[in-house]
Protein backbone atom coordinates (compact mmCIF):
# COMPACT_ATOMS: atom_id res chain seq x y z
CA UNK A 1 0.00 0.00 0.00
CA UNK A 2 1.40 3.35 -0.79
CA UNK A 3 -0.67 6.51 -0.09
CA UNK A 4 0.84 9.68 -1.57
CA UNK A 5 3.84 8.10 -2.37
CA UNK A 6 4.46 6.89 1.44
CA UNK A 7 4.54 3.59 2.28
CA UNK A 8 3.07 2.34 6.19
CA UNK A 9 5.05 0.20 8.72
CA UNK A 10 3.01 -1.44 10.82
CA UNK A 11 3.70 -4.21 13.87
CA UNK A 12 1.32 -5.13 16.44
CA UNK A 13 1.25 -6.04 20.14
CA UNK A 14 -1.25 -8.11 21.34
CA UNK A 15 -2.14 -8.76 25.28
CA UNK A 16 -3.93 -11.68 25.57
CA UNK A 17 -5.05 -12.58 28.62
CA UNK A 18 -4.86 -16.47 29.46
CA UNK A 19 -7.88 -18.35 30.93
CA UNK A 20 -6.21 -19.39 34.39
CA UNK A 21 -8.52 -19.28 37.21
CA UNK A 22 -5.90 -17.64 39.24
CA UNK A 23 -3.66 -14.86 38.98
CA UNK A 24 -0.32 -14.98 37.33
CA UNK A 25 1.83 -14.82 40.88
CA UNK A 26 -1.16 -15.47 43.62
CA UNK A 27 -4.30 -17.94 44.65
CA UNK A 28 -6.77 -14.75 43.62
CA UNK A 29 -9.77 -15.78 40.98
CA UNK A 30 -9.90 -14.49 37.83
CA UNK A 31 -13.28 -14.50 37.63
CA UNK A 32 -14.53 -11.25 35.44
CA UNK A 33 -18.09 -10.42 36.94
CA UNK A 34 -16.41 -10.31 40.58
CA UNK A 35 -17.40 -7.28 42.56
CA UNK A 36 -14.74 -4.56 43.08
CA UNK A 37 -12.40 -5.35 44.69
CA UNK A 38 -13.36 -8.55 45.63
CA UNK A 39 -10.24 -10.64 43.52
CA UNK A 40 -7.59 -8.97 45.74
CA UNK A 41 -4.68 -10.00 47.96
CA UNK A 42 -2.22 -8.57 49.54
CA UNK A 43 -0.34 -9.64 47.00
CA UNK A 44 -2.34 -8.13 43.94
CA UNK A 45 -2.48 -5.20 46.37
CA UNK A 46 1.05 -4.78 45.90
CA UNK A 47 1.39 -5.16 49.95
CA UNK A 48 5.00 -5.06 51.38
CA UNK A 49 6.67 -8.47 52.38
CA UNK A 50 4.41 -10.16 49.89
CA UNK A 51 6.49 -12.81 47.71
CA UNK A 52 4.99 -13.96 43.91
CA UNK A 53 4.71 -17.55 42.91
CA UNK A 54 4.67 -18.07 39.31
CA UNK A 55 1.06 -20.01 37.76
CA UNK A 56 2.02 -22.75 36.44
CA UNK A 57 -0.86 -23.41 34.32
CA UNK A 58 0.13 -19.66 32.72
CA UNK A 59 3.62 -21.57 31.95
CA UNK A 60 2.26 -24.16 29.82
CA UNK A 61 -0.55 -22.03 27.97
CA UNK A 62 2.39 -19.45 27.38
CA UNK A 63 4.10 -22.39 25.59
CA UNK A 64 1.25 -23.63 23.69
CA UNK A 65 0.93 -20.30 22.35
CA UNK A 66 4.71 -19.69 21.36
CA UNK A 67 4.66 -23.41 19.98
CA UNK A 68 1.24 -22.59 17.87
CA UNK A 69 2.97 -19.57 16.49
CA UNK A 70 6.28 -21.80 15.25
CA UNK A 71 8.04 -20.05 17.78
CA UNK A 72 11.25 -21.24 19.87
CA UNK A 73 10.55 -22.14 23.60
CA UNK A 74 13.79 -20.81 25.88
CA UNK A 75 14.86 -23.45 28.20
CA UNK A 76 15.61 -20.69 30.51
CA UNK A 77 13.17 -17.01 30.76
CA UNK A 78 13.36 -14.47 33.58
CA UNK A 79 11.06 -12.36 34.98
CA UNK A 80 12.20 -8.70 35.54
CA UNK A 81 11.00 -5.73 37.00
CA UNK A 82 9.34 -2.62 34.83
CA UNK A 83 9.57 0.35 36.90
CA UNK A 84 7.01 2.79 36.53
CA UNK A 85 4.04 4.61 38.23
CA UNK A 86 0.37 4.32 37.58
CA UNK A 87 -2.17 4.49 40.05
CA UNK A 88 -3.53 0.99 39.68
CA UNK A 89 -0.18 -0.32 39.81
CA UNK A 90 0.17 -0.30 43.36
CA UNK A 91 3.76 -1.75 43.67
CA UNK A 92 5.25 0.75 41.24
CA UNK A 93 6.78 -2.32 39.01
CA UNK A 94 5.43 -4.53 36.69
CA UNK A 95 6.52 -8.31 36.68
CA UNK A 96 6.65 -8.57 32.71
CA UNK A 97 9.73 -10.77 30.78
CA UNK A 98 12.60 -8.33 29.47
CA UNK A 99 15.35 -9.39 27.34
CA UNK A 100 14.62 -13.50 28.01
CA UNK A 101 11.06 -13.94 27.12
CA UNK A 102 9.44 -17.54 27.31
CA UNK A 103 8.88 -17.46 23.71
CA UNK A 104 10.76 -15.93 20.11
CA UNK A 105 11.59 -15.81 16.73
CA UNK A 106 8.09 -17.39 15.18
CA UNK A 107 5.27 -17.10 12.29
CA UNK A 108 2.02 -17.05 11.28
CA UNK A 109 0.48 -16.94 8.09
CA UNK A 110 -3.03 -15.81 7.54
CA UNK A 111 -5.20 -14.95 4.39
CA UNK A 112 -5.79 -11.20 3.25
CA UNK A 113 -8.04 -10.88 0.59
CA UNK A 114 -7.61 -14.47 -0.57
CA UNK A 115 -3.82 -13.92 -0.49
CA UNK A 116 -1.45 -15.96 2.39
CA UNK A 117 0.54 -13.13 4.35
CA UNK A 118 2.91 -14.14 7.02
CA UNK A 119 4.01 -11.96 9.97
CA UNK A 120 7.12 -12.74 11.89
CA UNK A 121 6.64 -12.76 15.82
CA UNK A 122 9.86 -11.39 17.60
CA UNK A 123 8.82 -12.26 20.48
CA UNK A 124 5.92 -13.46 23.64
CA UNK A 125 6.10 -12.80 27.02
CA UNK A 126 4.28 -13.30 30.25
CA UNK A 127 3.61 -10.75 32.75
CA UNK A 128 0.83 -9.76 34.86
CA UNK A 129 -1.53 -6.99 33.99
CA UNK A 130 -2.07 -4.28 36.28
CA UNK A 131 -5.44 -2.85 37.64
CA UNK A 132 -8.11 -0.63 36.72
CA UNK A 133 -9.13 3.60 37.59
CA UNK A 134 -12.42 3.84 37.12
CA UNK A 135 -13.16 8.20 37.10
CA UNK A 136 -16.40 9.57 38.38
CA UNK A 137 -16.45 13.23 38.15
CA UNK A 138 -14.07 14.27 40.98
CA UNK A 139 -12.79 11.60 42.18
CA UNK A 140 -10.81 7.90 40.56
CA UNK A 141 -11.92 4.57 42.03
CA UNK A 142 -9.15 2.17 41.32
CA UNK A 143 -10.45 -1.55 40.91
CA UNK A 144 -7.20 -4.26 41.27
CA UNK A 145 -9.33 -6.84 40.17
CA UNK A 146 -7.12 -7.24 36.82
CA UNK A 147 -4.10 -6.72 39.01
CA UNK A 148 -2.03 -9.55 38.47
CA UNK A 149 -4.06 -11.46 35.54
CA UNK A 150 -1.93 -13.11 33.39
CA UNK A 151 -0.82 -11.89 29.98
CA UNK A 152 0.97 -13.10 27.36
CA UNK A 153 2.66 -10.26 24.74
CA UNK A 154 2.83 -11.12 21.52
CA UNK A 155 4.97 -8.74 19.34
CA UNK A 156 5.20 -9.00 15.76
CA UNK A 157 7.80 -7.67 13.67
CA UNK A 158 7.26 -4.64 11.46
CA UNK A 159 5.86 -6.32 8.66
CA UNK A 160 2.64 -5.10 7.69
CA UNK A 161 1.94 -3.19 5.14
CA UNK A 162 -2.20 -2.11 5.42
CA UNK A 163 -4.42 -1.73 8.44
CA UNK A 164 -6.44 -4.74 6.50
CA UNK A 165 -3.37 -7.28 7.40
CA UNK A 166 -2.97 -5.66 10.48
CA UNK A 167 -6.61 -6.63 11.13
CA UNK A 168 -6.61 -9.81 9.75
CA UNK A 169 -3.47 -10.50 12.28
CA UNK A 170 -5.41 -9.79 14.90
CA UNK A 171 -7.97 -12.07 13.98
CA UNK A 172 -5.37 -14.72 12.97
CA UNK A 173 -4.01 -14.18 16.54
CA UNK A 174 -7.60 -14.34 18.16
CA UNK A 175 -8.36 -17.94 16.07
CA UNK A 176 -5.54 -19.60 17.78
CA UNK A 177 -5.85 -18.92 20.90
CA UNK A 178 -9.34 -20.04 21.03
CA UNK A 179 -8.34 -23.08 19.12
CA UNK A 180 -5.83 -23.76 22.06
CA UNK A 181 -8.33 -23.19 24.54
CA UNK A 182 -5.63 -20.80 26.06
CA UNK A 183 -7.92 -17.28 26.02
CA UNK A 184 -11.79 -17.03 25.50
CA UNK A 185 -10.71 -14.14 23.16
CA UNK A 186 -13.19 -11.61 24.17
CA UNK A 187 -12.54 -8.05 23.13
CA UNK A 188 -15.27 -6.69 24.86
CA UNK A 189 -14.23 -7.95 28.21
CA UNK A 190 -10.34 -7.30 27.72
CA UNK A 191 -9.38 -10.65 27.22
CA UNK A 192 -7.41 -9.54 24.29
CA UNK A 193 -5.80 -5.53 23.73
CA UNK A 194 -4.03 -4.72 20.45
CA UNK A 195 -1.15 -1.81 21.00
CA UNK A 196 -0.93 -0.92 17.00
CA UNK A 197 2.99 0.72 15.91
CA UNK A 198 2.51 2.62 13.12
CA UNK A 199 5.09 4.97 11.02
CA UNK A 200 5.72 5.98 7.51
CA UNK A 201 8.42 6.23 4.88
CA UNK A 202 8.57 7.66 1.44
CA UNK A 203 8.09 4.44 -0.91
CA UNK A 204 11.76 3.14 -1.00
CA UNK A 205 13.59 4.87 1.40
CA UNK A 206 15.51 2.14 3.41
CA UNK A 207 14.67 3.57 7.21
CA UNK A 208 11.54 3.44 8.91
CA UNK A 209 9.94 6.55 9.89
CA UNK A 210 9.16 7.59 13.56
CA UNK A 211 6.72 5.01 15.45
CA UNK A 212 3.43 5.81 17.10
CA UNK A 213 2.23 3.46 19.53
CA UNK A 214 -1.89 3.54 19.18
CA UNK A 215 -2.61 1.93 22.63
CA UNK A 216 -5.51 -0.65 23.98
CA UNK A 217 -7.74 -0.69 21.02
CA UNK A 218 -10.41 -3.37 21.79
CA UNK A 219 -11.76 -4.01 18.33
CA UNK A 220 -10.22 -5.60 15.11
CA UNK A 221 -12.56 -3.15 13.40
CA UNK A 222 -11.29 -0.05 15.22
CA UNK A 223 -7.35 -1.73 14.67
CA UNK A 224 -8.03 -1.02 10.60
CA UNK A 225 -9.75 2.50 11.50
CA UNK A 226 -7.33 3.76 13.65
CA UNK A 227 -4.11 2.87 11.67
CA UNK A 228 -5.77 4.40 8.56
CA UNK A 229 -6.75 7.45 10.37
CA UNK A 230 -3.26 7.63 11.52
CA UNK A 231 -1.54 6.67 8.71
CA UNK A 232 -3.21 10.01 6.90
CA UNK A 233 -2.12 11.92 10.23
CA UNK A 234 1.85 11.25 10.22
CA UNK A 235 1.82 12.09 6.19
CA UNK A 236 -0.34 15.22 6.28
CA UNK A 237 2.32 16.47 9.25
CA UNK A 238 5.20 15.30 7.44
CA UNK A 239 3.33 17.21 4.11
CA UNK A 240 3.41 20.38 6.43
CA UNK A 241 7.16 19.30 7.26
CA UNK A 242 6.42 18.90 10.97
CA UNK A 243 8.47 15.41 12.87
CA UNK A 244 7.02 12.81 13.72
CA UNK A 245 7.06 12.53 17.76
CA UNK A 246 7.34 9.19 18.97
CA UNK A 247 4.17 9.01 21.50
CA UNK A 248 1.60 6.78 22.83
CA UNK A 249 -2.01 7.56 21.33
CA UNK A 250 -5.58 6.41 21.83
CA UNK A 251 -8.12 5.56 19.64
CA UNK A 252 -11.34 7.66 19.80
CA UNK A 253 -13.51 5.46 17.99
CA UNK A 254 -16.79 8.59 18.50
CA UNK A 255 -14.56 11.03 17.24
CA UNK A 256 -12.98 8.27 14.67
CA UNK A 257 -9.24 9.95 15.14
CA UNK A 258 -6.52 9.44 17.66
CA UNK A 259 -5.47 11.59 20.19
CA UNK A 260 -2.38 11.98 22.43
CA UNK A 261 -1.90 10.24 25.41
CA UNK A 262 1.65 10.76 26.43
CA UNK A 263 5.41 10.75 25.04
CA UNK A 264 6.47 7.06 24.55
CA UNK A 265 9.18 5.53 27.09
CA UNK A 266 11.93 3.98 26.01
CA UNK A 267 12.96 0.63 27.04
CA UNK A 268 15.49 2.26 29.17
CA UNK A 269 12.93 4.41 30.80
CA UNK A 270 11.62 1.42 32.75
CA UNK A 271 14.63 0.05 34.23
CA UNK A 272 14.37 -3.11 33.77
CA UNK A 273 16.07 -4.90 36.03
CA UNK A 274 15.67 -9.41 37.17
CA UNK A 275 12.73 -9.23 39.35
CA UNK A 276 15.07 -10.63 42.84
CA UNK A 277 11.39 -12.15 44.62
CA UNK A 278 11.24 -14.91 41.50
CA UNK A 279 14.05 -17.41 40.66
CA UNK A 280 15.17 -17.88 36.43
CA UNK A 281 11.94 -20.10 35.00
CA UNK A 282 13.66 -23.48 33.49
CA UNK A 283 12.09 -25.03 31.09
CA UNK A 284 12.83 -28.60 29.82
CA UNK A 285 12.56 -30.00 26.52
CA UNK A 286 10.00 -33.14 27.87
CA UNK A 287 7.72 -30.20 28.85
CA UNK A 288 7.90 -28.70 25.38
CA UNK A 289 7.42 -31.78 23.27
CA UNK A 290 4.53 -32.69 25.94
CA UNK A 291 3.02 -29.69 25.11
CA UNK A 292 3.26 -30.03 21.41
CA UNK A 293 1.70 -33.16 21.57
CA UNK A 294 -1.27 -31.75 23.16
CA UNK A 295 -1.90 -28.78 20.44
CA UNK A 296 -4.66 -29.18 18.65
CA UNK A 297 -5.16 -29.37 14.49
CA UNK A 298 -4.98 -25.15 14.09
CA UNK A 299 -7.43 -23.55 11.93
CA UNK A 300 -5.29 -23.04 8.39
CA UNK A 301 -3.69 -26.68 8.67
CA UNK A 302 -7.53 -27.85 9.17
CA UNK A 303 -8.45 -25.70 6.17
CA UNK A 304 -5.90 -27.55 3.93
CA UNK A 305 -6.89 -31.05 5.10
CA UNK A 306 -10.65 -30.00 4.09
CA UNK A 307 -9.66 -29.24 0.83
CA UNK A 308 -6.81 -31.84 0.32
CA UNK A 309 -8.70 -34.62 1.56
CA UNK A 310 -12.84 -34.00 1.30
CA UNK A 311 -12.50 -32.20 -1.57
CA UNK A 312 -14.06 -28.80 -0.31
CA UNK A 313 -13.31 -25.58 -1.68
CA UNK A 314 -11.40 -22.85 -0.27
CA UNK A 315 -14.19 -20.88 0.86
CA UNK A 316 -16.13 -23.80 2.43
CA UNK A 317 -12.78 -25.11 4.32
CA UNK A 318 -12.19 -21.45 5.87
CA UNK A 319 -15.79 -20.83 6.91
CA UNK A 320 -16.09 -24.00 8.50
CA UNK A 321 -12.89 -23.68 10.83
CA UNK A 322 -13.18 -20.17 11.34
CA UNK A 323 -14.03 -21.85 15.21
CA UNK A 324 -12.77 -24.93 16.20
CA UNK A 325 -16.33 -25.80 17.66
CA UNK A 326 -17.43 -25.30 14.28
CA UNK A 327 -15.22 -27.32 12.45
CA UNK A 328 -15.65 -30.02 15.14
CA UNK A 329 -19.66 -29.95 14.45
CA UNK A 330 -19.10 -30.10 10.60
CA UNK A 331 -16.71 -32.92 11.11
CA UNK A 332 -18.87 -35.22 12.84
CA UNK A 333 -21.59 -34.10 10.41
CA UNK A 334 -19.80 -35.59 7.83
CA UNK A 335 -18.43 -38.29 9.58
CA UNK A 336 -21.96 -39.43 9.91
CA UNK A 337 -23.62 -38.26 6.80
CA UNK A 338 -20.45 -39.46 4.74
CA UNK A 339 -21.21 -36.40 2.22
CA UNK A 340 -18.46 -33.46 2.87
CA UNK A 341 -19.86 -31.12 0.69
CA UNK A 342 -23.75 -31.69 1.32
CA UNK A 343 -22.68 -31.33 5.04
CA UNK A 344 -20.67 -28.80 4.76
CA UNK A 345 -23.92 -26.62 3.04
CA UNK A 346 -26.50 -27.62 5.27
CA UNK A 347 -23.75 -26.02 7.79
CA UNK A 348 -22.61 -22.95 6.15
CA UNK A 349 -26.40 -22.24 4.82
CA UNK A 350 -29.23 -23.39 6.84
CA UNK A 351 -27.34 -24.22 10.22
CA UNK A 352 -25.56 -20.86 10.61
CA UNK A 353 -28.49 -18.98 9.33
CA UNK A 354 -30.56 -20.11 12.23
CA UNK A 355 -28.26 -19.59 14.70
CA UNK A 356 -27.33 -16.16 13.68
CA UNK A 357 -31.11 -15.39 13.38
CA UNK A 358 -31.16 -17.17 17.34
CA UNK A 359 -28.16 -15.47 18.48
CA UNK A 360 -27.11 -18.88 19.33
CA UNK A 361 -23.22 -20.64 19.29
CA UNK A 362 -22.94 -23.35 17.42
CA UNK A 363 -22.19 -25.10 20.90
CA UNK A 364 -26.06 -24.36 22.07
CA UNK A 365 -27.37 -26.01 18.84
CA UNK A 366 -30.43 -27.74 19.15
CA UNK A 367 -29.55 -29.75 15.98
CA UNK A 368 -26.77 -32.19 17.07
CA UNK A 369 -24.08 -32.88 14.38
CA UNK A 370 -24.86 -37.01 14.27
CA UNK A 371 -28.77 -35.58 13.59
CA UNK A 372 -27.84 -33.55 10.77
CA UNK A 373 -25.63 -35.91 9.41
CA UNK A 374 -28.15 -38.45 9.58
CA UNK A 375 -30.81 -36.07 7.90
CA UNK A 376 -28.25 -35.67 4.89
CA UNK A 377 -28.19 -39.27 4.31
CA UNK A 378 -31.50 -39.88 4.46
CA UNK A 379 -31.17 -37.25 1.11
CA UNK A 380 -28.84 -38.99 -0.22
CA UNK A 381 -30.52 -42.75 -0.04
CA UNK A 382 -33.82 -41.62 -1.82
CA UNK A 383 -35.73 -41.38 1.66
CA UNK A 384 -36.94 -37.36 1.16
CA UNK A 385 -36.20 -34.87 -1.46
CA UNK A 386 -34.09 -31.62 -0.58
CA UNK A 387 -36.87 -29.70 -0.70
CA UNK A 388 -38.54 -31.99 2.23
CA UNK A 389 -35.67 -31.98 4.23
CA UNK A 390 -35.70 -28.27 4.51
CA UNK A 391 -39.34 -29.66 6.36
CA UNK A 392 -37.35 -31.50 8.24
CA UNK A 393 -34.63 -29.20 9.52
CA UNK A 394 -36.94 -26.09 10.71
CA UNK A 395 -38.46 -29.34 12.55
CA UNK A 396 -35.52 -30.56 13.93
CA UNK A 397 -34.86 -27.34 15.22
CA UNK A 398 -38.07 -26.77 16.85
CA UNK A 399 -38.43 -30.32 18.58
CA UNK A 400 -34.91 -31.37 18.93
CA UNK A 401 -36.45 -34.91 17.67
CA UNK A 402 -34.22 -37.31 15.38
CA UNK A 403 -34.77 -36.84 11.55
CA UNK A 404 -35.93 -40.43 11.18
CA UNK A 405 -38.86 -40.01 13.38
CA UNK A 406 -40.00 -36.75 11.84
CA UNK A 407 -40.17 -38.08 8.96
CA UNK A 408 -42.30 -41.38 10.38
CA UNK A 409 -44.57 -38.93 12.26
CA UNK A 410 -45.19 -36.40 9.53
CA UNK A 411 -45.19 -38.71 6.92
CA UNK A 412 -42.75 -37.47 4.53
CA UNK A 413 -40.95 -40.24 2.75
CA UNK A 414 -40.28 -39.15 -0.78
CA UNK A 415 -42.35 -41.01 -3.62
CA UNK A 416 -40.33 -42.86 -5.52
CA UNK A 417 -43.16 -45.06 -7.19
CA UNK A 418 -42.90 -44.19 -10.84
CA UNK A 419 -46.86 -45.16 -11.34
CA UNK A 420 -47.31 -43.18 -8.63
CA UNK A 421 -46.14 -40.18 -9.68
CA UNK A 422 -46.95 -40.77 -13.44
CA UNK A 423 -50.68 -40.83 -12.11
CA UNK A 424 -49.79 -36.80 -10.05
CA UNK A 425 -48.48 -35.86 -13.57
CA UNK A 426 -51.54 -36.99 -15.24
CA UNK A 427 -53.60 -35.07 -12.91
CA UNK A 428 -51.68 -31.54 -13.00
CA UNK A 429 -51.69 -31.85 -17.05
CA UNK A 430 -55.17 -32.55 -17.08
CA UNK A 431 -55.95 -29.43 -14.86
CA UNK A 432 -53.51 -27.37 -17.31
CA UNK A 433 -54.79 -28.79 -20.62
CA UNK A 434 -54.72 -24.73 -22.82
CA UNK A 435 -50.82 -24.97 -20.69
CA UNK A 436 -49.93 -28.49 -22.31
CA UNK A 437 -51.66 -27.74 -25.67
CA UNK A 438 -49.72 -23.99 -25.78
CA UNK A 439 -46.21 -26.15 -24.84
CA UNK A 440 -46.52 -28.95 -27.02
CA UNK A 441 -47.13 -26.20 -30.23
CA UNK A 442 -44.17 -23.76 -29.13
CA UNK A 443 -46.65 -20.82 -29.06
CA UNK A 444 -45.24 -20.46 -24.93
CA UNK A 445 -41.97 -21.03 -23.90
CA UNK A 446 -40.61 -22.24 -20.53
CA UNK A 447 -43.71 -23.74 -19.52
CA UNK A 448 -41.65 -26.88 -18.51
CA UNK A 449 -40.77 -25.37 -14.83
CA UNK A 450 -44.15 -24.48 -14.53
CA UNK A 451 -45.26 -28.07 -14.93
CA UNK A 452 -42.27 -29.36 -12.54
CA UNK A 453 -43.52 -27.08 -10.12
CA UNK A 454 -47.30 -27.85 -10.18
CA UNK A 455 -46.14 -31.61 -9.72
CA UNK A 456 -44.27 -31.15 -6.73
CA UNK A 457 -47.31 -29.01 -5.43
CA UNK A 458 -49.50 -31.58 -5.89
CA UNK A 459 -47.54 -34.27 -4.24
CA UNK A 460 -46.71 -31.72 -1.40
CA UNK A 461 -43.22 -31.73 -2.07
CA UNK A 462 -42.50 -35.68 -1.33
CA UNK A 463 -42.38 -36.64 -5.55
CA UNK A 464 -38.56 -37.59 -6.00
CA UNK A 465 -37.49 -34.37 -8.32
CA UNK A 466 -35.43 -36.68 -11.19
CA UNK A 467 -38.74 -39.12 -11.51
CA UNK A 468 -40.75 -36.05 -11.90
CA UNK A 469 -38.45 -34.46 -14.76
CA UNK A 470 -38.19 -37.63 -16.66
CA UNK A 471 -41.67 -38.32 -16.78
CA UNK A 472 -42.64 -35.67 -17.47
CA UNK A 473 -40.28 -35.08 -20.47
CA UNK A 474 -41.99 -38.20 -22.04
CA UNK A 475 -46.00 -37.38 -21.47
CA UNK A 476 -45.16 -33.68 -23.05
CA UNK A 477 -43.40 -35.04 -26.06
Amino acid sequence: MSSRGYEPVIGIEIHVQLSTKSKMFCADPTTFDAGDNENVSPISAGMPGTLPVVNKKAIEYAIKTGLALGCEIRKKSVFARKNYFYPDLPKGYQISQYDQPICESGTITFKVDGVDKTVSITRAHLEEDAGKSNHSGDYTLINLNRAGIPLLEIVTGPDMRTPAEAAEYGRAVRQIVRYLDVCDGNLEEGSMRCDCNVSVRKVGAPQFGTKVEIKNVNSFRFVEKAIEYEIERQIDALERGEKIVQETRLWDPDKNRTVSMRAKEDAQDYRYFPDPDLLPLIVTEAMVEGFRKELPELPIARAKRFQAEQGLPEYDALVLTTEKALADFYEETAKESKNFKASSNWVMTELLRELNNANKDITDSPIKPKQLGRMVALIDNGTISGKIAKTVFQEMWQSGKDPEVIVKEKGLVQITDPAAIAKIIDEVLAANAQNVEDHKSGKKKNLFGFFVGAVMKASKGQANPELVNQILLEKLK
